[in-house]
């Protein structure tokens, strides 16, 4: 792998308030891409605020790719239905990646990324160092959908002692 960074893991935390898809409810997972990777979460039946608590990996060698989320309704006799879709970047994540956090205290927020017309996020979002790791935690507003909201946390894996 090319130009490789280190990991991303992406703890799929829980939906809000997301579509019903079938008669009364939905059974929805959640599809992480990035460039050619794609990873997934289990299906949770019949619950439009579903609690995943899933960590998914990707291998980071381009901080500029963004990252796609999709939500799926699991259906057993018909193609899943969709139930939105969100988008967002790590590049305040990497950057905050370079700087130099040794004895920076736990629980510090380095920055925070503000909700924009480009990304997903419905709230502000802080990426805190805590416990000698980068962490980030927010809120992705689902587009293409009626309502629903993804709830995430990022956290970095430094696989090499170089830049990042």
């Amino acid at each position: 792998m090319e130009n490789f960074l280190g990991l991303l893991k992406i703890k799929v935390l829980r939906g809000f308030n997301l579509a019903k898809r079938d008669f009364f409810s939905s059974d929805p997972y959640v599809i992480v891409r990035m460039g050619k990777q794609k990873v997934k979460t289990r299906a949770v039946k019949r619950n439009v605020n579903p609690v995943w608590n899933e960590e998914l990996t990707l291998s980071i060698s381009d901080p500029n790719v963004p990252i796609k989320i999709q939500v799926y309704d699991k259906d057993t006799f018909t193609p899943d239905d969709k139930m939105g879709d969100a988008e967002f970047d790590i590049k305040a994540f990497a950057e905050s990646l370079k700087m130099n956090l040794q004895n920076v205290p736990s629980g510090t927020i380095i920055t925070k990324v503000k909700p924009t017309r480009r990304n997903c996020i419905a709230e502000e979002s802080s990426i805190i160092w805590e416990n000698g790791k980068l962490i980030q935690h927010m809120f992705l507003r689902l587009r293409n959908v009626e309502c629903g909201e993804i709830e995430l946390q990022l956290n970095w894996i430094a696989v090499n002692k170089g830049l990042y």
